[in-house]
């Protein structure tokens, strides 16, 4: 579809289906999403079933709008919506978010009828303004009309410090109050390995650009993380913060070895979409197991690696593989499905 041909049919769509796309005919439609930051459910209370929309595409655009027709629509008319990318690094796809990824989710969320957009992160590799700059993301920004924040820039007064109970943070978190303001926020995360001690980095840990790498008191929270033992389990906890009303991972291509910035790049050629990180990054694992990534990501069961076993232990997301529904659109979508169940039932 052209982007002039999707904006004219969603703006004819009117207001009730904010992503303006059909209820998927499986289920039916969501009640409208929880605040962006309440609390996901007391440990232990994992959902029962997640829908995880898998495309096989050539192309980001394509991908992105066809996942986004597989699922039960968001409202956005209204809404202010932050859309927090992989902005880890300057380095191309998928060493950090595609701009054609994060252009067709602006655009989505205009035809939604979004009040407000905002596009926001903190690199953990270099100035996040420097970032911006580098991959054209300022003058996207001024283009469509949208803001860009790197979150270091702001203020102290900015951030609010956020405890996690039964947490292993020394002194809580420092997270951005942008976000707590937020009505929704879209996680658009890439398929990679971590060599840096995180294994994987997927929607679970997309989250640690969220928040404030020091304190006023110039506690510095990432060296704490990459120098802790737990550092998986802290990546989970993060994602105690906020609730995403959506997470989109772009797999066209992905690091199976090295990353988050370069690495051995395989080429799986799908696009997820759902609103479960446990369960998008468990079935993000299965695809990277498929395209042969290495030990530690490819021991085990999918619901052992730490990041996951955690967040299952928050009530982040389902508990088991048997609770993930995996949805598609194409011949070679159901062939992908196939191996991802296999690899999920293997574990």
């Amino acid at each position: 579809m052209s982007r002039r041909r999707f904006l004219t049919t969603a703006a004819a769509a009117g207001g009730a289906l904010a992503f303006r796309w059909p209820h998927r005919s499986s289920g039916s439609p969501r009640a409208a999403a929880a605040p962006a930051t309440a609390p996901p459910g007391p440990a232990g209370a994992v959902p029962t079933q997640a829908t995880v929309a898998l495309i096989q595409a050539g192309e980001h655009r394509d991908g992105v709008l066809r996942a986004l027709h597989l699922l039960d629509p968001v409202q956005l008319r209204g809404k202010f919506v932050i859309v927090k990318p992989n902005l880890n690094s300057s380095h191309p796809f998928p060493g950090s978010t595609h701009e054609d990824t994060l252009r067709t989710l602006v655009e989505v969320c205009q035809a939604g009828g979004a009040r407000d957009i905002l596009i926001a992160d903190r690199s953990g590799m270099g100035d996040t303004e420097a970032v911006i700059r580098t991959k054209g993301l300022d003058k996207m920004g001024r283009e469509m009309g949208v803001r860009i924040l790197g979150l270091e820039t702001m203020p102290a007064s900015g951030w609010t410090r956020r405890t996690i109970p039964g947490g292993h943070w020394q002194q809580g978190l420092l997270f951005p109050s942008v976000f707590e303001q937020a009505d929704l926020i879209i996680s658009t995360c890439c398929l990679k390995t971590h060599r840096f001690g995180g294994q994987f980095t997927l929607s679970l840990k997309n989250s640690v650009g969220m928040v404030a790498r020091h304190g006023p008191d110039g506690h510095d929270y990432m060296r704490e993380m990459h120098g802790s033992p737990l550092q998986r389990t802290l990546i989970a906890e993060i994602n105690t913060l906020y609730r995403p009303a959506l997470i989109v991972l772009d797999g066209l291509q992905a690091f199976v070895d090295g990353g988050p910035e370069a690495g051995k790049l395989a080429r799986p050629g799908v696009v997820l979409a759902g609103t479960d990180r446990v369960a998008v990054d468990a079935v993000g694992v299965a695809l990277l197991r498929i395209h042969g990534v290495g030990a530690p990501v490819s021991q085990g069961g999918i619901f052992e690696q730490e990041q996951i076993r955690r967040a299952v232990e928050l009530g982040l997301g389902v508990g088991s593989p048997a609770a993930i529904e995996l949805i598609t659109d194409s011949a070679e979508g159901r062939a992908v499905v196939a191996s991802v169940r296999a690899e999920l039932a293997r574990s």
